[in-house]
């Protein structure tokens, strides 16, 4: 069995670390790695590359993401050493509000439709994160997306599966089947031509920014989905605009762990990395019920505080300082029994004081923890005609409760799932990585980053390793890879244990994770087994 600074990993790892030196592209499907991977070998750098990837997998991907819905990103400058924060996610239409939903009969926002339809931003995110910190233009990067979608690719494995879940909305759905060849899902290996999406590339290439949140293509966006009942306008559109911004984070055993800030989700990450610094997970096997069981009841509470707090800053006060702060961890660490897990689970109250994630770290050591996502399998399930684009459906995470901090507003952003991460030792990049898949992400981090921490994994084992999903209440599906005596003894400790195999895996997410050497500057990646991906580098 492989064993990693006298951890042993007694998982299936069948897939080498992928070393390199001038540069390393990790992504969920390999047309989408290997377009950044040109792109830096033509002498682009992360964010070009970064960019590059995203587009190429709206097109191979193109249930889990596109022009239609949001990113965001983290970046690395090697020259200026400095983590910053890219938030590219959309608001809410200015008619949207809770009385209107409210006038519509509504006690909760819908998943599907025109209604949880939010500004993209994914369009404006490209733009600005090469604008900041890019030399290539966006014409350039967009180029490999825009050949595979003209001239046609093969679609891979899994992402058919994924494409043939989401068949039947895009049958019911208004130009659904722009997305159907012959009228159903392709298969694996079938070859898939996109030339609406390429037009709409093409237009994004050669106008901008500009020529998706203005003019005619904004037009024919806004009149599609008010003609579908949503509140979406011409107005929202052009208002849009990308956000830079602190990133949030904590100090965790010698690394300094890095998330976007809210209304993003990864400070549910930070705080359960927090709560389980109080126990040495290095002693426990990867087996033990219980680490297993620390970990879960760690993520439940940073959860319950993360579904309380999580909202857009600039409509709530959050207070980050007193939610990440060690007393909090100590105090909400307090709550977790050794032996049993909690009942109930409420937030506390601090002091102050499918989607696609894409990791890039160049031959210069910037790097670009890069997340952009529709949230469910083609969004909304609503395309706009002729163009290829599928609308997000972000603004389903709107809470109707007034009290709520996430409660919506006309121009506000929603609570958002989709978090890049990045860690840095010594002041040094030392990580570039995350974790795809719903509210599954901040659990992502937590277990990848202790697997990598506590237990000296390399990226790809820290990948492989099995993993736990937290549900609603004591509710929490373990992977296959995990022995039975382990689930039994989380089910005798109160735990509902969901067993969870086959292609249902993809509940556990899939990451990426590219690592550099503080020494050497060796760059050693891990691509998720349960994605189709792969690491290339050169």
């Amino acid at each position: 069995m492989p064993k990693e600074n006298g951890w042993y990993a007694p998982f299936p790892s069948r897939r080498s670390v992928v070393y390199a030196r001038h540069g390393l592209v990790a992504a969920s499907q390999p047309l989408a790695a290997q377009a950044g991977l040109r792109v830096l070998q033509e002498g682009g750098n992360a964010a070009d590359a970064a960019v590059a990837v995203a587009a190429m997998l709206n097109v191979v991907e193109p249930m889990s993401t596109g022009v239609g819905g949001d990113c965001f990103a983290l970046y690395w400058d090697a020259k200026t050493k400095r983590v910053t924060a890219l938030n590219g996610s959309g608001r809410a239409p200015r008619a949207a509000s809770l009385e209107e939903a409210r006038a519509r009969g509504l006690t909760a926002m819908p998943l599907q439709g025109a209604l949880p339809i939010t500004v993209p931003g994914t369009v404006d995110g490209w733009a600005a994160l090469l604008q900041t910190h890019g030399t290539m233009p966006l014409a350039r990067v967009l180029a490999p997306a825009i050949a595979a979608a003209e001239e046609g690719y093969p679609v891979s494995e899994l992402i058919a599966w994924g494409w043939q879940r989401s068949a039947e909305r895009l049958k019911q759905a208004p130009s659904g089947q722009e997305f159907l060849p012959s009228g159903r899902a392709p298969s694996p290996g079938e070859i898939v031509r996109l030339p609406t999406l390429a037009a709409t590339l093409r237009a994004i290439a050669e106008g901008g920014p500009d020529a998706f949140y203005r003019g005619p293509l904004a037009h024919r966006i806004a009149e599609f989905v008010q003609a579908q009942g949503g509140w979406l306008t011409a107005d929202d559109l052009a208002a849009h605009t990308s956000t830079w911004e602190q990133p949030i984070h904590i100090h965790y055993r010698g690394t300094t762990v890095y998330e976007c800030p809210p209304n993003g989700q990864g400070l549910a990450a930070l705080l359960a990395l927090n709560i389980v610094e109080g126990y040495d997970l290095a002693k426990l096997s990867p087996s033990s019920p219980d680490r297993w069981h620390l970990l879960i009841e760690a993520m439940r509470l940073a959860f319950a505080d993360a579904r309380r707090y999580v909202a857009d800053p600039v409509f709530s006060n959050i207070p980050l300082t007193g939610l990440l702060s060690k007393t909090y961890a100590e105090q909400r660490r307090r709550l977790i029994s050794p032996t049993q897990a909690a009942s109930q689970v409420t937030w506390g109250m601090p002091l102050e004081g499918d989607t696609v994630y894409l990791s890039v770290v160049d031959g210069q050591g910037n790097a670009c923890s890069f997340i952009n996502s529709l949230y469910y399998g083609f969004g909304s399930g609503l395309v706009v005609p002729g163009t290829g684009i599928c609308l997000q459906n972000r603004g389903a995470l709107f809470s109707l409760d007034p009290s709520h901090p996430n409660c919506l507003e006309p121009g506000k952003r929603p609570y958002h799932t989709i978090i890049p991460a990045m860690a840095t030792r010594r002041g040094e990049l030392w990580l570039c990585y995350g974790v795809m898949g719903g509210f599954m992400q901040p659990q992502g981090h937590l277990q990848v980053t202790v697997n990598m921490v506590d237990h000296g994994l390399d990226p790809q084992r820290a990948l492989d390793a099995p993993r736990f999903c937290v549900l609603e209440g004591k509710r929490v599906a373990i992977e296959e890879g995990t022995s039975r005596a382990l689930r039994a003894e989380l089910a005798r400790r109160g735990h509902e244990v969901a067993y969870t195999t086959g292609p249902e895996r993809a509940l556990f997410g899939g990451g990426q994770a590219i690592a550099r050497d503080l020494e050497t500057g060796v760059l050693a990646a891990g691509s998720d087994p349960r994605k189709d991906g792969c690491a290339v580098g050169f």
